[in-house]
């Protein structure tokens, strides 16, 4: 079958939602009938800006990706001639798909926005839910990095409706993972109320799943798939933990990071890249409430890393390191400048 979402370890999947965008407020477009695709807007070709931009999150960076279908189902009425049909419309979606994602990984998303229309289009003529649900989710994602994302909220929610209309529960990786790509629309479009109810039904739907989860055997569900919803989680955590920090909550912000954190060194590792990017996060958060000595232990020691691994985001924790540096000698200066030449105490309080 389709590997609809990719969970795959590692920096992607952990920040996907951070640095390079009790029930989830999505709500769900009908199924279309079926034999035609339905006319989905698109806006004028804009490339999304890199880093952080005024009012707006960084967009993904990674895409779900592709993996040919297992075995096929009984056909209800099964004939060789619609057997062969079926599979050569199958075979043609497949082929759309990789070269829309080539075309994606060439950064030419106008061709690739044509190709997968002309997937879609395909997968509606053949009913194939399957390549209708995917190519809607590449698509819904081909929005958002160029940052179309009234679009791409629709596109989102589109695939969210086949997914729970085929039956998987709204606990799964799949489903949490759209609703944290709404998440960061919405808080990219500053609808407050509906990006904080997206976080927070992410994490918690993901931190009972990994209670329920605990204890169950390796032969009825692997550790890498535990792994996996512990890494959705850091991911969670991670992309909350930057939207708490511009909305001006570092101290919630920095319970968020923490935990990510944790996660990141329990799975990947201290010397992962995603685990030092987190550091640094977080000795931002610490800086903003004034913790000058705990933010400058943890971005020393991320810089010290990201010398050590030849972080490839090196100049950023640096750049991180120096500002907090600067605060800090401020914050000396402001003290021991604060005695005037009769020894009378005239500090300030440093916010």
């Amino acid at each position: 079958m389709y590997r609809l979402l990719s969970h795959s370890v590692g920096r992607d999947l952990l920040r996907a939602a951070g640095r390079r965008c009790r029930v989830c407020p999505a709500y769900l477009l009908p199924v279309r009938a079926r034999g035609r695709a339905p006319e989905v807007e698109v806006r004028p070709f804009r490339v999304a800006r890199q880093g952080w931009g005024s009012g707006l999150l960084p967009l993904l960076a990674a895409l779900a990706w592709f993996s040919r279908p297992g075995a096929e189902e009984e056909k209800e009425q099964p004939g060789a001639a619609t057997e062969g049909a079926a599979d050569e419309a199958e075979a043609e979606i497949i082929l759309l798909l990789k070269r829309a994602k080539l075309s994606i990984m060439k950064d030419e998303p106008e061709e690739a926005e044509l190709i997968l229309h002309d997937a879609l289009r395909l997968a509606y003529q053949s009913d194939n839910k399957k390549a209708i649900t995917y190519t809607y989710d590449l698509m819904a994602n081909l929005a958002f990095i160029r940052g179309q994302l009234e679009n791409a909220e629709k596109l989102f929610k589109a695939t969210m409706s086949y997914l729970l209309g085929g039956g998987m529960q709204q606990e799964d990786n799949a489903i949490v993972e759209i609703s944290l790509k709404l998440a960061s629309i919405y808080a990219a479009q500053n609808r407050h109320e509906f990006a904080l109810a997206g976080y927070e039904f992410c994490i918690s739907t993901l931190e009972e799943k990994i209670e329920r989860e605990k204890e169950m055997a390796e032969d009825v569900l692997s550790v890498d798939e535990k792994a996996n919803t512990h890494l959705l989680l850091g991911m969670c955590l991670d992309a909350y933990a930057r939207y708490l920090l511009l909305s001006k909550y570092p101290s919630q912000a920095q319970k968020m990071y923490e935990k990510a954190l944790h996660i990141s060194e329990e799975i990947l590792g201290e010397t992962h890249p995603q685990t030092i990017v987190l550091m640094s996060d977080l000795a931002t958060s610490l800086d903003a409430q004034g913790h000058l000595d705990e933010a400058c232990f943890y971005v020393q020691r991320a810089s010290d890393l990201a010398r050590q691994t030849e972080h490839p985001e090196l100049h950023m924790v640096l750049s991180n390191l120096a500002a907090i540096l600067m605060h800090t000698a401020q914050d000396y200066q402001a003290l021991t400048g604060a005695r005037d030449d009769n020894g009378t105490d005239r500090r300030l309080r440093v916010t």
